[in-house]
């Protein structure tokens, strides 16, 4: 299987595409300068205790506070506490490994007994902000690496589930146990099997520098403060999948390609060749056929071979998904053969819908009714199959006498299907678009705001593939005489990702000339200009003054 990463950079949100075999499996979406992803490590500050749902909300910067439960606390949180008390200004610091542990929590504690309004403590992100809700908050602190994952305040080396062999176990038992300090834990993950001892050894001592330097940061930060932040959500997902099935890592922006060579050529220098920086002219989405994708994907309705397809309907209390055979027949009589494959071509586009869309919580699937026992076992165990490499927590139920499969899926993100759903950018939700004739007019008159109003030289418009040929059409264009009229370059860039009558004005840097932002800057840009014209002008009389003063005064 070849996999390759697609991650298109733009102003202000970054877009990742893992496709396998050239078809959509993953789409990922960090917005700039948003921060609070998970994995991220806080000090904040305890805003309201909550004794009916044993939890607390604590002030860590985002706009609405965050949560945390009494099990998210963690059976280490006194001890925990009691480092971050410690490194507080003006105190003595603690180390780990110096410390002695105290007693783990009760399971059945209240919240109220180890956290107080106004108490400062450390936390990390379980769970992004999701729709109203804030970020989810867990105490029990674990520092991700490319082969393990370390955990403080523990003293037990866990090996990862798909690890098989003894030997392999045994060996990665044993270079653990020789490099971990006291009081520190580690969770090795299946990619150690494929790494060296002292890529493991290497990985733990990174981890654990990490670590201090994180307790280094509460002296220097005032609550509610980030101490350390996750690696960007590219490396994070190169970090996590980065294998010999990686072929390509194409990005479309030099700064992000520059962090993800750096990053590669630190943890496997052999994989460094297969990142590249991509120069074209046509959007990267567009070029790897990543719009059209989307497009489809994203769709309430997915078409299947032979006239099948699926039907998604989100509730705010579940996911549900209809499998229909559409026209589909078969030659032979054996209608339960037939529905059986129309089931099993479902569920591997499903396994693939649920990563893509990142649906969470209950998904109810209604397959095509069979009746035959062997036949739902044989879906059961194909949609176990498929699902085993979603990394995400799930759990499957087999088919009920009606057809239903229930499955339950984790969620530590919005879902990305929303996002895009959310509202048309060219019809603004009415239903309704301008008429195309006045296009022309439109664009003409914003060109001309640009150029007569704001002074703008350059601008480059991003329409669709049909708009784009339209105004390039003929031996003097429309753009020609556009740039005639107004005295300014005009680039045209075609984009199938834009609406048909969308059109967007870029400068050379890629911002949105039109946003009020842009506009502002550019106004207060003029008005220093034009202040400090008006001071030199003010200069150069107050010297001709002087200079006829002294003029006369000679005289």
């Amino acid at each position: 299987m070849n996999r390759e990463l697609i991650i298109n950079v733009t102003s202000n949100e970054v877009a990742i595409a893992l496709c396998e075999d050239k078809v959509l499996v993953e789409l990922g979406k960090d917005m700039a300068q948003t921060g609070f992803a998970v994995g991220d490590i806080y000090i904040g500050k305890v805003r309201k205790i909550m004794p009916g749902l044993n939890a607390a909300f604590v002030n860590i910067g985002h706009e609405r506070d965050a949560f945390i439960h009494y099990q998210d606390l963690g059976p280490h949180f006194p001890s925990l506490d009691k480092i971050v008390d410690s490194w507080a200004p003006g105190k003595k610091s603690v180390r780990l490994e110096s410390m002695k542990i105290d007693a783990p929590l009760e399971k059945e504690g209240k919240i109220s007994s180890h956290l107080q309004v106004g108490q400062t403590v450390m936390v990390q992100i379980s769970k992004e902000a999701i729709s109203t809700k804030g970020p989810r908050l867990t105490c029990d602190i674990s520092l991700p690496g490319r082969n393990i994952v370390l955990v403080p305040f523990s003293s037990k080396v866990f090996l990862s589930q798909k690890i098989r062999s003894n030997e392999e176990k045994k060996r990665l038992k044993r270079v653990a146990a020789g490099v971990l300090p006291k009081n520190f834990g580690v969770i090795i993950r299946t990619a150690a099997t494929a790494a060296t001892d002292l890529d493991v050894e290497q990985d733990i001592l990174a981890a654990v520098e990490k670590w201090n330097k994180t307790l280094q940061q509460i002296r220097r930060r005032q609550a509610p403060a980030l101490l350390m932040g996750e690696m960007s959500r590219a490396n994070t997902i190169i970090r996590d999948t980065l294998d010999g099935s990686f072929t390509q890592i194409c990005v479309d922006d030099e700064g992000m390609y520059n962090e993800i060579r750096s990053y590669i050529r630190s943890v496997d220098p052999e994989k460094e060749k297969i990142v590249k920086l991509y120069r074209g002219s046509v959007p990267i989405f567009d070029n790897f056929d990543i719009s059209r994708q989307i497009k489809s994907l994203f769709a309430r309705y997915v078409s299947l071979k032979r006239g099948a397809y699926l039907i998604f309907d989100t509730t705010e209390a579940m996911n549900v998904i209809d499998v229909n055979s559409g026209n589909r027949t078969k030659a032979d009589d054996n209608q339960e053969q037939t529905v059986l494959e129309v089931n099993l071509a479902a569920a591997a586009e499903i396994a693939r819908q649920l990563r893509l869309r990142d649906l969470g919580g209950i998904v109810i699937i209604d397959f095509i009714d069979m009746h035959k026992a062997q036949s739902r076992q044989m879906l059961f165990e194909e949609m176990q199959r498929l699902m085993a490499t979603d990394k995400a927590r799930h759990t499957i139920l087999p088919l009920t006498k009606f057809g239903l499969m229930q499955i339950t899926r984790q969620r530590i993100r919005p879902v990305a299907v929303k996002d895009i759903q959310e509202v048309c950018p060219t019809c603004g939700g009415s239903g309704k678009i301008e008429p195309t004739v006045l296009l022309d007019r439109k664009i003409a008159n914003q060109l001309s705001l640009l150029a007569e109003e704001h002074g703008e030289r350059y601008v480059n418009l991003v329409v669709s593939p049909y708009i784009a040929a339209y105004l390039k059409r003929g031996l003097v264009s429309l753009r020609t005489r556009w740039a005639l009229r107004y005295g300014m370059y005009i680039s045209i860039t075609a984009s199938q990702s834009a609406g048909m009558v969308e059109v967007q004005y870029l400068d050379r840097k890629g911002e949105n000339m039109l946003h009020p932002n842009y506009i502002g800057r550019k106004k207060v840009k003029k008005a220093a200009a034009e202040t400090r014209k008006e001071q030199k002008s003010q200069q150069s009389k107050g010297k001709r003054r002087n200079k006829r003063a002294k003029e006369q005064k000679d005289k």
